[in-house]
């Protein structure tokens, strides 16, 4: 148990998990910022032009029970909101492409480094004695 004690902890302090964790809360927080831009910046306007927001549409399944005596709802209505999907979908539209401009400006930011040159590899010593060797009978055959 004390390994699997230890190597849990290695694996959680690791620098990788940790960048992780970091990039979750940061996500999470951002997530927040869009959803407001979106619900309270994008989507007033274009309620707007539709007459409502999206998250307002469903359809009805099948209406909510009452109690004829007291008025109360016994049961619930069964709806499908359609309206909160697309709501989503525009959020997550949006989110994705603000994240794309921000890995692109990103990139664009980076200096590209020039690749470094590559010098040949040294030939091993038993190389280079063929190689001398070589030229010496070459020097020897023309004499």
């Amino acid at each position: 148990m004390a390994k699997f004690i230890q190597e849990f902890k290695e694996f959680a302090l690791k620098g990788n998990v940790m960048d992780m964790a970091v990039g979750i809360i940061i996500g999470g927080a951002f997530g927040k910022i869009v959803s407001s831009m979106v619900n309270d910046i994008l989507m007033p306007p274009l309620g707007l032009l539709i007459g409502n927001t999206f998250a307002d549409k469903k359809t009805i399944l099948h209406p909510a029970v009452m109690d004829p005596a007291t008025g109360e709802v016994t049961k619930e209505a069964i709806t499908l909101n359609w309206g909160m999907f697309i709501q989503n979908t525009v959020d997550f539209l949006i989110i994705a492409f603000v994240i794309f401009l921000m890995i692109k400006g990103i990139n664009s930011l980076r200096k590209k480094q020039p690749e470094p040159v590559a010098e040949a590899p040294a030939d091993p010593v038993d190389i280079q004695l063929l190689k001398e060797i070589r030229d010496e009978l070459k020097k020897s055959n023309q004499q």
